[in-house]
């Protein structure tokens, strides 16, 4: 029971380190996706930075024409990588847009800013550009986005140079001259300033800057009316934006990923695999070098026994031999009186018993060469109870054999004597109309083990550990031999034999593991 404890606590810290290696390739994996999706995030914020540079660049006087700005956006997507750009504006409408459509209606984008789905993402709001896209609106002076068809005359021709002044502004705010190219500097016609003037007001630009005031630069334009350009910050003005990206990379980083995990858990299990097998055959092992032990033993044993009963045969059988034909010429000669003639078979019986011991002490000693055969259970078992049915009928023993014994593989001549001592050891524990069964157990398979049960008296506890040795007998007419030559022979087989107490009473001697080469004959 000690090496089966033992290969159950081995067994199961197996199962224990291969769930927690299993485990920790699981965690592995969802760190692994959940860096992907970081770096993916991150990718995204440095778009919206580019996205910022470019937006600040189309960017005029708080105007921004809307098909210059998409035609820019389309040159940022890339199907690969970002998928599409949305512009909106504070209702969530989009303003402007390139690449895929998208639908800012998407589960999870408004309040967490970001939506996963199966191929794509969509992220929200990431940095701010610059450019008033924030999660609240400017209190004034968003950046508009405006069709061509909305621009002033002027603005249509050059988008990029300033406004005519308005009526009662002051001189040098009005529109360039004829030849001033666009993007040029206006300095060589912009009036000259008072001094002192330039250096109140880079005072007060720094005094605002120290305040932290961030009023926008830009306010209405002076084409529009206060209403409109309310009603235009509303629909057209830059409030927040949404990037799609593909998340192929990811996808395909998570499944490279994957299988790596599962090639690794995979020579993990066979790993564990392997060394349960290790473990069990090192058991079958070291079990099999005990009894290769136990039998390098007896053999021994036997050698110096045999060489003793060679000798005390040679002795003894013949002056036994003479004395029971001297007694038998006595028990049959009629001058002799009757008291004579009885002392005489009496003789006999004695010089026939102490032969018979001497034969059966022989027959132990004797080394055991196993030849083996299919040999049909059923036959073995019948022939030995034909021989014993005279003492079965004398006690009225009920003698029972399974229908379904096997063919096994073992030497017949060695099988027939093991079973003849089995049984003629429990016929003569049981008593008067007593029970005596063959039956066999299937261990697996192929092996199966045969037991032999009476509901005899059973073996004491104290003597259970030396039932299997030679000389130690309990009946007084026994000679201690029975049991040792069975355990001989069954161990010359490769098996093993045992003895187990019988439910309610009686014994069991089981032999096991017999390999099995088909079914009842």
């Amino acid at each position: 029971m000690q090496p089966a404890r033992q290969s159950r606590w081995v067994y199961a810290l197996l199962a224990l380190a291969w769930a927690g290696l299993l485990a920790w390739q699981a965690w592995e994996h969802q760190r692994v996706r959940q860096n992907a999706r970081q770096a993916l995030i991150r990718r995204a914020q440095d778009i919206s930075t580019t996205l910022g540079v470019v937006l600040r660049s189309q960017r005029r006087f708080g105007i921004i024409p809307k098909d210059r700005l998409e035609s820019t956006l389309q040159e940022l997507v890339k199907p690969d990588e970002l998928m599409g750009v949305a512009m909106l504006n504070a209702a969530g409408e989009v303003v402007a847009s390139a690449g895929t459509p998208i639908d800012v209606e998407l589960r999870g984008l408004v309040p967490t800013g970001q939506h996963w789905g199966p191929s794509f993402v969509a992220l929200m709001n990431l940095v701010d550009l610059g450019t008033n896209l924030m999660a609240e609106p400017m209190p004034a002076g968003p950046t508009l986005v405006l069709p061509r068809e909305e621009l002033p005359p002027f603005g249509r021709d050059r988008p990029e140079g300033p406004p005519p002044p308005q009526p009662g502004a002051p001189p040098g705010t009005g529109p360039p001259p004829p030849g001033l190219r666009p993007g040029e500097s206006p300095e060589r016609w912009t009036p000259s300033r008072p001094p002192g003037e330039e250096s109140r007001d880079e005072d007060r630009s720094r005094t605002r800057r120290s305040r932290g005031d961030r009023r926008p630069p830009f306010g209405r334009p002076f084409w529009m009316s206060e209403q409109e350009y309310r009603e235009a910050i509303q629909r057209q003005g830059l409030h927040s934006f949404v990037l799609m990206l593909s998340t192929a990379s990811m996808v395909q980083l998570c499944r490279q990923d994957l299988w790596q995990r599962g090639v690794i858990a995979f020579f993990i299990t066979l790993a564990t695999v392997a060394f349960a097998i290790a473990w069990r055959n090192l058991l079958r092992t070291a079990d099999l070098e005990v009894r290769l032990a136990r039998a390098a033993a007896i053999n021994r044993q036997l050698q110096e026994m045999s060489v003793v009963a060679a000798g005390l045969a040679h002795e003894t059988k013949n002056p036994l031999n003479i004395i029971r034909a001297t007694a038998q010429l006595l028990s049959q000669n009629p001058s002799l009186t009757a008291e004579l003639r009885v002392q005489a078979s009496r003789i006999m019986e004695e010089a026939d018993r102490v032969t018979a011991q001497l034969n059966e002490f022989i027959h132990y000693s004797k080394p055991r060469e196993v030849r083996r055969t299919a040999v049909p259970l059923p036959r073995v078992v019948e022939d030995v109870r034909r021989t014993l049915s005279h003492d079965l009928e004398d006690k009225q023993i009920q003698f029972q054999a399974e229908a379904s014994l096997p063919t096994i593989e073992a030497d017949e001549a060695l099988l027939r004597q093991v079973l003849f001592n089995l049984l003629l050891n429990a016929v003569q524990a049981v008593g008067p109309a007593g029970r005596v069964e063959v039956a066999v157990v299937r261990l697996d398979p192929a092996h199966v083990a045969l037991e032999v049960r009476d509901d005899g008296p059973g073996v004491p506890p104290e003597h259970r550990s030396e039932i299997f040795k030679p000389y130690f007998t309990t009946n007084p007419k026994g000679s201690g031999l029975g049991l040792a030559v069975v355990r001989q022979i069954v161990l010359a087989h490769g098996w093993d034999i045992e003895y187990r107490p019988n439910k309610p009473r009686g014994a069991i001697f089981r032999i096991q593991p017999i390999r099995v080469l088909g079914p009842t004959s």
